[in-house]
């Protein structure tokens, strides 16, 4: 999802290609990215890049013309702060994510707690801008919009309401979603839900 927010978000036209990365992963998939064997992969002429802050980089930097919207500061100092940000997200809330559908009872209960108090954080970080980067639409807005279709099923499943724990990163998921290629590029999050409850069942986890 990150991926093709930054193709769109760029006007940069693009083959997608779905990957069936539980049950049959493709010959493809595995010659592109064999260290992880892993989605995303962009393919650019002939040349596989992997690992989705790597692409955005990677977008950012090739379709760089002046009509383009540029994905990362232009200050190194918020580049870096950004990419700190995304980092943080992807080891702490997206793991405290995977444990809220893969568990149950009180480490269930601990990693919603930890879910929460993360955004809060970002909540704070965020303040009162529209975007996290101020005006600008860039790299973290990028990195993190993509998890929010997961709220409802986290919602769900541990009794919380995103809403109102942090009711400034609603607006500003809402502010993002009036963005065509965040709209685009976002499965609906009732098929998240469904999708979630067969890999409990998958998985045996009631």
């Amino acid at each position: 999802m990150r991926v093709k927010i930054a193709l769109e978000e760029k006007g940069v036209r693009y083959k997608y290609l779905e990957e069936d990365i539980f049950h049959n992963k493709s010959p493809l998939l595995l010659k592109t990215n064999p260290v992880h064997k892993k989605v995303p992969v962009l393919i650019h002429n002939d040349k596989p890049i992997c690992e989705s802050l790597n692409i955005l980089q990677y977008i950012d930097h090739v379709w760089n013309d002046e009509a383009a919207p540029k994905l990362l500061a232009e200050d190194p100092y918020d580049r870096a702060k950004a990419r700190f940000w995304v980092d943080c997200f992807d080891k702490k809330i997206a793991d405290c994510g995977k444990k809220m559908w893969a568990s149950k009872g009180e480490e269930q209960e601990a990693a919603a707690t930890e879910f929460i108090e993360s955004l809060k954080v970002l909540e704070m970080e965020l303040g009162e801008k529209p975007f996290f980067e101020g005006e600008h639409f860039g790299l973290l807005d990028i990195a993190f919009i993509p998890f929010s279709c997961r709220f409802y099923t986290y919602e769900i499943l541990c009794n919380f309401n995103v809403e109102k724990e942090v009711p400034k990163i609603m607006e500003w998921v809402r502010r993002c979603y009036q963005r065509d290629s965040v709209s685009n590029s976002i499965p609906d999050q009732y098929k998240v839900y469904d999708f979630v409850l067969e890999k409990k069942k998958m998985y045996g986890i009631s």
